[in-house]
């Protein structure tokens, strides 16, 4: 074998690992995590939640959860990689080490990624509505994905548009998310779901202007009116720091008034820490919105992203009875 040979089949797999690497970071690995731990704790939630309307049957539990939260972090990759595409220029400025500005990945192979795992998600989304019979998860995942389609692609990209972009992550982010989380276990005509998805939806709706800040100067370049573009970093923080507190007190409005049917104790205590928590991460927003600009990953958008993993974690266990955590916990002992 000549040496160039050699060197030729050793290239092949660094090149093979470069682009895997690059479709990983096209991904968002780090945002996918909130997305699929939504879908699993609305399963668990309606599952203690609803017992007379449980649509699958214990055995299939387990795996329908992870189907669905599976669906649910293909479908937060291909909405990521479909909004890098269109926002390649933007990007060239606001964040250059990604896969498309670097030129690593082409934006016709990130077209095709998000088309695959999009397509994916759907077809997992329709494998969960046949297990519980009924459309409810399908039409969910339907409806996320024509939201990520309008929030990035023209003719709509209505993530040019304010605060018309922030319900366009919102809904489908948070609320139609938690839903669908439900319907992988029972029917999503609940009010309880719907309860508990809004508080998700409205938590991001102002949180999902944190990672505005820091884009300001591509935004603006190129016509992208988000908040703090539109009204200055100030005025921004202000706006959308009562949602990332306000939205917890409905946690305990609706333990205490028969809407959630969790542990009471449990749900006032989530209740009282996200808002706790959510003041805290309002006042990093006020204290300095300058800082907010020079740093892509600020302790005030990573602190979002925590509490969304906490505030998934916290519903389940609410919703858990004692024993059963008990039985668990002296399992893992």
């Amino acid at each position: 074998m000549s040496g160039g040979t050699l060197s030729s089949d050793l290239a092949r797999p660094r090149s093979l690992m470069r682009t895997l690497d690059a479709y990983i970071r096209l991904a968002r690995p780090f945002t996918l995590l909130a997305p699929a731990l939504g879908m699993f704790s609305g399963g668990v939630v309606a599952w203690f939640a609803v017992p007379a309307e449980r649509l699958v049957q214990p055995q299939a539990l387990f795996s329908t959860l992870v189907l669905g939260s599976f669906a649910a972090a293909l479908l937060n990759a291909g909405s990521n990689a479909l909004n890098q595409v269109f926002d390649l220029d933007i990007d060239r400025i606001n964040k250059p080490e990604r896969p498309l500005p670097q030129g690593e990945l082409s934006p016709g192979q990130a077209l095709i990624f998000a088309a695959v795992t999009g397509l994916a998600a759907l077809l997992l989304a329709a494998l969960c509505s046949t297990l519980t019979g009924r459309l409810d998860t399908l039409a969910l995942f339907i409806g996320a994905a024509v939201f990520s389609v309008l929030y990035s692609a023209p003719p709509a990209r209505l993530k040019m548009r304010g605060w018309l972009a922030n319900a366009t992550v919102a809904l489908p982010r948070g609320t139609l998310l938690k839903v669908a989380g439900w319907s992988l276990v029972a029917s999503a005509a609940s009010l309880e779901a719907w309860f508990i998805g809004a508080i998700m939806g409205l938590f991001l709706f102002g949180a999902t202007t944190t990672k505005d800040f820091s884009d300001v100067t591509g935004d603006a370049a190129y016509g992208v009116r988000t908040l703090p573009v539109m009204h200055g970093p100030k005025a921004a923080a202000r706006m959308i720091a009562p949602f990332l507190f306000a939205p917890f007190l409905l946690i305990s409005a609706g333990a205490l008034g028969g809407v959630l049917h969790g542990n009471l104790v449990d749900l006032l205590f989530l209740g009282a820490i996200s808002t706790i928590w959510g003041g805290y991460v309002a006042l990093l927003v006020l204290s300095d919105p300058e800082s907010l600009t020079r740093s892509e990953n600020h302790p005030a958008w990573r602190q979002m992203y925590y509490m969304m993993i906490f505030l998934q974690l916290g519903f389940m266990l609410a919703y858990l009875p004692h024993d059963s955590v008990k039985r668990l916990w002296h399992s893992l002992g």
